[in-house]
Formats: C-alpha cells, sequence, structure tokens
C-alpha cells in the first residue's frame, strides 16, 4: 500500500471528525413525534442555528401543531430557517443581543402547555449566548465575572458552575420554566466528559452544584467580584433545579454529538489508510502550553522508538485545555 500524504491524511481525518458533528447528518434521526399542540423551538449555541434548520428540513410544513421558536447563535453563524427565528449574539463575553434572545427564550418557555413540545437545541457557546442575569445582578456585573472568569484560567465546568448561579435561564431553569410540557434537549457536547450540566451551563438538566461552590470559586482564583455578585451568592436564595426536581421530569437530554464520536470517526479513516490510530481521550484539560509539551513528547517517542505504537500511527485528542492570561495578553 502506498503511504498516504500525511498533509492530505490529517485533513481527512479532521474533515471526517467535523461530519460527524454537522446538525444537517444528525439531528433528524433524534427528533422526537411531533406533540398535538405546538413545537416550540429554543436553542442556544455556535451550532444552534444549524441545528434549527436542520429541524425545519426534517419537520415540513405539515404536522399537528405548529412549528415556530427562537434560537441565539454567535454572529456570523447565522443560518436561514423560515419558521424558527434566529438571533446573533456576542461570544464569549456576552452582549444585549443575548440578553434579550434569553429573556424572550424564557417567555416562550412558559407559555407551553401540557399538549406542547419544547425543542431545545444546546451547543458549545450557549452559556456566553444564553445571558440572563438573576434578579438584582446588572448585565454589566455579569459582563464583569465572565470576562474576569476568562482570563483567570478556571475550566470550563467551573466557569459554568458560576454562571448557573448568576443566571435566571441555566441550571434547569429554562426547562423548569416551560413545565408541565414536555421538554427534549438535543445537545452537540464540547467539554470534557459530556456532562449536560456544564454544556451551555444547562439550562434544561438538574444542576447538583451550589451557591457555595460558585462562591468558592470566585475565592480559588481571586477574582473580586462586583457587589451584586457577592450579595446574591452570599442570599444563596432559590437554588437552581436540583436532581429529582418535579418540574424537569418530564425533560429529555439526548446527547447527539461528542468529542469521543468524532475520534472514533477520525480514527475509522485512519485504519482505512493503513495508519494506527491511538486515541489518547476525550477528555483532556490542563493548561494549553503544558498539555502541548505532552503530546509532543508521545508523538516524538512514537517516532523515535514506537511507543506507544510504531509508525505509521496517528494520535487522536478531544478535551477542552485552559490558558491563563497575564499582562495584556489576550490568551492564544
Amino acid at each position: 500500500m502506498t503511504a498516504p500524504d500525511p498533509a492530505a491524511l490529517l485533513r481527512r481525518l479532521f474533515d471526517a471528525a467535523v461530519a460527524a458533528a454537522l446538525p444537517a447528518g444528525i439531528v433528524a434521526r433524534h427528533l422526537p413525534a411531533r406533540p398535538r399542540g405546538r413545537t416550540i423551538v429554543l436553542g442556544a449555541g455556535k451550532a444552534s442555528a444549524a441545528m434549527a434548520a436542520a429541524v425545519e428540513a426534517a419537520w415540513d410544513e405539515e404536522g399537528p401543531g405548529p412549528l415556530e421558536g427562537l434560537v441565539v447563535t454567535r454572529y456570523g453563524h447565522a443560518v436561514p430557517c423560515g419558521r424558527i427565528e434566529i438571533v446573533e449574539a456576542a461570544h464569549p463575553v456576552p452582549d444585549e443581543a443575548g440578553r434579550a434572545a434569553a429573556a424572550r427564550m424564557l417567555e416562550m418557555a412558559r407559555s407551553a402547555g401540557p399538549d406542547d413540545l419544547v425543542l431545545c437545541l444546546i451547543s458549545g457557546g450557549g452559556s456566553a449566548l444564553l445571558a440572563l442575569p438573576a434578579d438584582g445582578i446588572p448585565f454589566e456585573d455579569k459582563q464583569a465575572v465572565n470576562a474576569a472568569l476568562l482570563r483567570s484560567g478556571a475550566d470550563i465546568a467551573q466557569m459554568n458552575t458560576v454562571r448557573r448561579h448568576l443566571s435566571a435561564i441555566k441550571g434547569g431553569r429554562l426547562a423548569a420554566a416551560a413545565h408541565p410540557a414536555r421538554v427534549v434537549s438535543l445537545i452537540i457536547s464540547d467539554v470534557p466528559g459530556d456532562d449536560p450540566a456544564a454544556i451551555a451551563s444547562g439550562p434544561t438538566v438538574a444542576d447538583p452544584s451550589t451557591f457555595a461552590d460558585a462562591a468558592a470559586i470566585l475565592a480559588r482564583y481571586r477574582i473580586d467580584a462586583p457587589a451584586s455578585v457577592k450579595a446574591h451568592l452570599a442570599a444563596a436564595r432559590e437554588e437552581t433545579p436540583k436532581p429529582g426536581d418535579p418540574r424537569l421530569a418530564t425533560a429529555e437530554t439526548i446527547m447527539i454529538a461528542t468529542p469521543q464520536m468524532s475520534l472514533a470517526a477520525a480514527a475509522a479513516v485512519a485504519r482505512a489508510a493503513g495508519v494506527t490510530p491511538l486515541i489518547l481521550g476525550d477528555a483532556l484539560e490542563g493548561e494549553a502550553s503544558e498539555v502541548g509539551k505532552l503530546m509532543a513528547g508521545i508523538a516524538r517517542a512514537a517516532a523515535g522508538s514506537g511507543h506507544p505504537l510504531p509508525p505509521p500511527c496517528v494520535l487522536l485528542s478531544g478535551g477542552e485545555t485552559t490558558v491563563t492570561v497575564r499582562g495584556q495578553g489576550r490568551g492564544r
């Protein structure tokens, strides 16, 4: 067998990994049955507009009830839709467009009745895009905390624990607002471990974390939060919905794409090309510079001594590393 061109093969592996997570190819097979009442599509994330377009393509105009909704995605990521409204907003630091969209979504969820289906389309980036502060927290204070977290070196799970406890819509609150309607969430994971509570800060799933956890994270990373945030966390009123909350009894979560699925797709392409793949994991975390050194060391060992695999081989991994920003750096 002729040895594949390395650059061309790497491109094919990348394309296969991306294709495994593209909404156009995966959303339709996970859709629930149409309800007797309305289907209200709500969503947030960088892939949410593409997910909405896939819903419309799979569900034509004919159906037991009307199809309507609203999703918010990052600027530049909108996809034309006919019945589902698409709004663009800022990421990673939220803006007024995201706040307004989140407020409208919460009202749409509250309007759902027992015969309706609330179909939630959730993907990475939803935390910043679905930015609706809890009562008593000015929007600019939430923006400030979000920016500080991004610079702190906190991992995504820690950042989202804080975000859930400063929000009126995250941490299961969106699904609770839709009760007693059926809520089905289709989720594209971009976080290590695929914890639905960490993806877009879990607007439709129970939240096991607490106000005390959120305060401890701010303290750990020496984030001097605005007075409104400190007061909100200290008061610890109206916790997020916890496992077993009856308002979430009709909520269902379906993970339709994960890092592991993308890695498996890339590995299949490598094997077909005669190259042995080694998946190092789908949940790598840590400081990006240190993880990069580790990955380079493994690659050099494979090339020089044949361990952990002899050439030709390819090392595949997924996860979410962090960059602690120092000085005026941007965190590349």
